[in-house]
């Protein structure tokens, strides 16, 4: 029988998350052909909803057609209640209880919070709402660094890519890898994402200034030497006591970390651009060796120097 996905459209929908889960699961089909997933829109009371985008679209049911879905599919919204105050509606929430396989994507976590379905769970969402989904819903275990989380019949992802990654790996899961690689092929993506894989998040420098602000700029000159402590301090001309004191004030880490967040930056960098070996990268951002840096990489992102390389020439 084709499985039926539900997909529920809210005011201020993300108009890319919308069309995922009908692009992806509208491509999973056998060998032969035949479809594996039927598609549906509903809205509360099948009335139009407006996008951030200035346009609004006609779902073809209302919040009754989840009764008949085997899996229920929350997009992300961009503004609206459920976002900013972490409510919706008693109807849409008493709507969402007790479904066999609930998803979300990007900031849809936030409606699958508000109706009480992740408390106690491990769950994800975009890492630019991270602070704030934390704030509302303390009692769900966040990790804002994964690309989506599987807890078995509620699943959560994070920015829109992560939700394609969501979307293959339930096909997957359902039908195997070839069905996935086959419907993966159809919407020129990568068949396979771990989940566990960090989100790719641009973390900008703190601002300039401060009394560490010049040593920072000179760490960043030479990443690629053995810089330790005492000589940072040196450099900053401060006890070290103070220099870390005053470190720790200005970046909200110590230096230690500091410096390898910004080892691993350089890294990731030389890697997106270069053609450079993995032994000569990791020289130059200071982990001296492919091991090193191997070892370091897959701790931030959760994958090595070659697959990382990998992944950004193809996009």
């Amino acid at each position: 029988m084709t499985h039926r996905v539900a997909v529920v459209v809210l005011n201020h929908f993300a108009t890319i998350d919308l069309g995922v889960p009908g692009q992806v699961f509208g491509t999973a089909e056998t060998a032969d052909g035949e479809k594996l997933y039927e598609v549906v829109t509903c809205s509360e009371g099948r009335t139009p909803v407006r996008c951030s985008a200035g346009y609004s679209v006609l779902p073809d049911h209302d919040l009754d057609v989840l009764d008949t879905a085997d899996t229920i599919v929350v997009p992300g919204i961009h503004a609206g209640r459920a976002l900013l105050d972490g409510t919706i509606s008693d109807t849409l929430a008493a709507a969402l209880q007790g479904r066999s396989r609930i998803m979300s994507i990007c900031t849809g976590a936030f409606v699958l919070a508000a109706a009480g379905l992740l408390d106690g769970r491990p769950a994800t969402t975009h890492w630019r709402n991270a602070d704030r989904f934390a704030q509302l819903f303390p009692r769900v275990k966040l990790d804002p660094d994964v690309l989506y989380v599987d807890d078995g019949d509620v699943l959560t992802s994070a920015g829109v890519a992560a939700g394609l990654d969501l979307c293959f790996h339930v096909i997957r899961n359902d039908h195997g890898s070839e069905v996935a690689n086959r419907a993966a092929r159809r919407c020129v993506m990568p068949p396979w994402r771990d989940g566990g894989q960090a989100q790719y998040i641009d973390r900008h420098l703190p601002e300039a200034g401060g009394g560490t602000a010049a040593t920072r700029e000179w760490m960043l000159a030479h990443l690629d030497r053995p810089l330790d402590l005492a000589a940072l301090a040196e450099h900053a001309r401060m006890s070290v006591r103070t220099f870390t004191r005053r470190f720790r004030d200005e970046t909200g880490m110590s230096p230690a970390r500091w410096l390898n967040s910004q080892r691993i930056q350089h890294a990731r960098h030389l890697l997106e651009t270069t053609e450079l070996g993995v032994e000569e990268v990791a020289r130059k951002a200071g982990f001296g060796t492919a091991v090193s840096l191997r070892q370091h990489l897959h701790a931030a992102v959760g994958v090595s120097p070659l697959a990382y390389r990998h992944t950004f020439r193809r996009l």
